[in-house]
């Protein structure tokens, strides 16, 4: 009989994340029902949208309940199966938990085509929900063209990092923000963004001035804060503002002011837009094909940043709000099929 192992929320978390909001369970692993599907782990998404779904107030998701297997994206292989669609060995992407092995309604589950030019780490960096998000954030959301200016914030997460390529690959300049050098340096020496600035070094506002000549036309945030005001103070008539998070107020008990320079939205008749990759759910299958066509281009680069064992998630987790992280942050839960230790 297999063991799950599991870590449970058991407390709201008040700030960052702290082991004791969770408790660590082994239990036996359920047998299944017809339509069911048993998927062993290999690796968990760590996402900023986890501190979210903590709290005791909805967000695009009900909270999770106290007691339960903490929320999480994962990638995994199929061991047992009672769905017909899908049968053992077959990879798969979904929303697994933070355990080691998950009991899911077969149709929750997405099938991978693999290839085998594709790591495995590499569907959770592009071609999973992360990809997805880019994608129809950007070109959809924002309706980015080619020759404008694009400015992204947290551009050396998952998501950001990805934004700014593919608006190098669309034609336009971009400007990325990060958090130490060495991300910036990544940016623009590797990833190709025409300019990079170190938020926590420099004035945002007189960079962004001097990087972004012609204004801005599309600005993605995933930051919020003193970025996103910046941000605001040049944007071009019909700009469009992708409004993807918020990480730096995700801790905070009490929300911080708003931005000063909203007023622009209005003058410049600007559109702010609130996006949630889910509302994309059926649609992903559309972004997969241009983001493998331009990872196998060399055009469209990652980087994961991979934790071992999932005792260490309720530790990892806090990587993403303190910036130690470069690129998407994983937890790796079990070998790979075939994998040799």
């Amino acid at each position: 009989m297999k063991t799950n192992s599991a870590w449970r929320l058991v407390a709201r978390p008040e700030g960052p994340f702290k082991p004791q909001d969770f408790q660590w369970t082994e239990d036996p692993v359920p047998d299944l029902a017809e339509g069911q599907v048993l998927v062993r782990q290999i690796y968990l998404s760590l996402d900023p949208t986890s501190r979210g779904w903590a709290n005791p107030s909805a967000t695009y998701l009900p909270p999770i309940p106290l007691g339960s297997v903490m929320r999480g994206f994962g990638l995994g292989v199929v061991e047992e199966s009672r769905y017909p669609g899908l049968a053992p060995g077959d990879c798969v992407q979904g929303m697994l938990g933070w355990q080691t092995y998950a009991v899911s309604e077969g149709p929750a589950l997405s099938r991978m085509e693999r290839d085998p030019n594709i790591p495995l780490d590499g569907y959770l960096a592009v071609l999973g929900h992360i990809g997805a998000t880019a994608y129809f954030g950007l070109l959809e959301v924002g309706q980015l063209k080619p020759g404008e200016t694009l400015v992204v914030s947290g551009a050396a997460g998952a998501v950001g990092s990805l934004v700014g390529q593919i608006g190098k690959i669309v034609g336009c300049r971009v400007v990325g923000t990060a958090g130490s050098d060495e991300k910036c340096r990544w940016l623009t020496r590797d990833l190709g963004f025409d300019a990079a600035i170190n938020y926590k070094k420099e004035p945002v506002l007189s960079r962004m001035r001097r990087l972004c000549p012609a204004g801005i036309d599309v600005h993605f945030e995933n930051v919020g804060g003193d970025v996103l005001d910046a941000a605001l103070a040049f944007i071009n008539t019909r700009a469009r503002i992708v409004l993807c998070g918020l990480i730096s107020q995700y801790n905070e008990f009490v929300p911080p002011p708003g931005p000063r320079f909203l007023g622009n939205v209005l003058i410049r008749r600007a559109r702010l837009e609130g996006f949630v990759v889910i509302d994309y759910q059926d649609r992903f299958h559309e972004a997969f094909g241009p983001l493998a066509t331009w990872m196998a281009e060399g055009r469209l680069k990652y980087r994961t940043d991979i934790v071992e064992g999932l005792e260490q998630a309720p530790v990892a987790v806090n990587r993403l709000f303190t910036g130690a992280n470069i690129g998407k942050l994983l937890v790796r839960v079990s070998d790979e099929p075939g994998a040799v230790r």
